[in-house]
């Protein structure tokens, strides 16, 4: 699947203006993308008891998967203070690369965004080697 780069990134980018963070301040978008080219965005959503914060990587998986997808191409992920006027690579928390690992395969794209411009690229399987899975259950 062909997906313009730049444009996920600028969605991810936007995404982190939607952030609730009232605690850290710490401001995380998220675009993902399906095999069949839908885009599923997502932000970080905290929660004064900490436990039920959300981060944006699960928000966006989370309402892709409420909409019947299932299988994903990449995921644009851009965060950073949310007064900061340069961001720095922002990697997914454990919790958010073993929902990835739920739904994706090992050559799964996380793109970490610094700006339009600056951005790196990884496999799920890099991300999280020897990830445990649904094939570790289902054969």
């Amino acid at each position: 699947m062909e997906y313009d780069l730049t444009e996920l990134i600028k969605t991810a980018l936007s995404m982190r203006k939607r952030s609730y963070t009232p605690y850290s301040h710490f401001n995380v978008g998220a675009a993902l993308i399906s095999k069949d080219g839908r885009i599923f965005t997502g932000c970080n959503i905290e929660n004064a008891a900490f436990t039920p914060t959300n981060c944006a990587e699960r928000t966006a998986f989370f309402k892709a998967v409420s909409e019947g997808v299932k299988d994903f191409e990449a995921i644009v992920i851009a965060g950073g203070a949310e007064d900061a006027k340069e961001l720095d690579y922002c990697p997914p928390c454990g919790v958010c690369r073993q929902v990835m690992s739920e739904f994706c395969e090992d050559d799964f794209k996380i793109i970490l965004a610094k700006s339009e411009t600056e951005y790196v690229i990884c496999s799920l399987a890099d991300s999280l080697p020897d990830r445990f899975g649904p094939k570790n259950l289902l054969g």
